[in-house]
């Protein structure tokens, strides 16, 4: 148990990146996860609160992306270049926060739009990227299934923290502020892709 929910803060803290007590939580926290945060940003800065029920299918899609991936890595089912991945990461930002470009009305009214698509196939990605701190972590452990769910149960409740901050974020300036919603998105992806694309460039030369 105790085990488990050390796995369960380390996934936690690595996606939040807050500081932990343990050392092992200091270590991992220490390692930038704005890529990942970023794209999330770039995923859901479209949405308001009210679509609730859209931004659970989109986030439920692109966390069954990054588990298979996850889970396949960690047990040494596929392998891929680091440096490729890692390269990878910001072009999965770049576009995501390009897509928003196409929203003008807000009206969702699509069950399967291509965006949960997209957050599916780049949770692929993700995940691939996810693995590389949990197999730093577990060594040569051979009984790793319960660390891996504790994991990916810990990325998960701290991806469900970061977007109900963008969220709220986005409340204070569209819905108490006034902030035109569409000027909104379009500044908010604009900024999110010069940062993508400053982190692509910054890894382009490792490949």
């Amino acid at each position: 148990m105790n085990d488990f929910r050390l796995y369960l803060e380390t996934g936690f803290q690595h996606i939040a990146n807050w500081h932990g007590n343990a050392s092992l939580l200091k270590e991992l926290a220490s390692i930038p996860t704005s890529d990942h945060i970023l794209f999330l940003m770039a995923l859901t800065i479209r949405y308001q609160f009210a679509d609730w029920k859209k931004i659970l299918i989109l986030v439920t899609a692109f966390t069954i992306g990054h588990s298979v991936t996850l889970a396949l890595s960690v047990l040494n089912i596929v392998s891929y270049s680091v440096n490729w991945i890692e390269f990878l990461i910001p072009i999965t930002i770049l576009i995501a926060a390009f897509s928003n470009i196409f929203v003008k009305k807000f009206v969702f009214k699509s069950k399967f739009p291509p965006i949960y698509y997209m957050a599916l196939f780049f949770g692929l990605i993700h995940g691939l990227g996810f693995s590389n701190y949990l197999k730093s972590i577990l060594g040569k452990d051979q009984n790793i299934v319960s660390q891996l769910l504790a994991f990916n149960v810990g990325l998960e409740l701290g991806q469900i923290l970061i977007v109900f901050l963008i969220l709220m974020v986005s409340f204070i300036f569209v819905g108490l502020i006034k902030l035109n919603r569409r000027e909104y998105l379009l500044f908010v992806s604009a900024a999110v892709f010069a940062l993508a694309l400053n982190m692509a460039l910054d890894r382009v030369h490792s490949l």
